[in-house]
């Protein structure tokens, strides 16, 4: 799901090509379309689901995948629950806006060694915090 989602950025960034670098808005928007994708609990499985006419109603999963990259091609992507009309692109954008900052103020850590595993509590922070303002 998040790789196809990349490879719709990657499209993105070259269809725009050097207007994306001439522009300051670095939000790509929604990045495709809603898609079905049934979650299985343990106990149901697919060959369950085909004898179980209620199945398919009871794991509906819609997501909705936005995409932002960065002026140095670092590419985040945003996958959200579709069901949440709470959720508007301006809340959408402003989140990661946050969440570039917030990497940002990771990156310029002077201990910080690039290709390591971020280990930031305050980067945790803010992104659970994101995670529990959007449920």
């Amino acid at each position: 799901m998040v790789h196809t989602s990349l490879d719709v950025v990657d499209e993105k960034i070259s269809a725009l090509g050097k207007a994306l670098v001439d522009q300051r808005e670095l939000y790509l928007g929604l990045l495709y379309p809603t898609e079905d994708h049934k979650v299985y609990p343990l106990m149901l499985t697919r060959a369950e689901e085909a004898h179980n006419p209620r199945a398919e109603s009871m794991f509906p999963n819609r997501m909705l995948r936005y995409g932002y990259v960065t002026n140095s091609k670092v590419k985040f992507v945003m996958v959200v629950d579709a069901s949440n009309t709470a959720l508007r692109d301006n809340e959408i954008r402003s989140m990661f806006r946050k969440l570039h900052n917030s990497y940002t103020d990771v990156m310029c850590n002077p201990f910080y060694n690039p290709g390591d595993r971020i280990q930031s509590r305050a980067f945790d922070s803010m992104v659970t915090s994101m995670m529990i303002q959007v449920c």
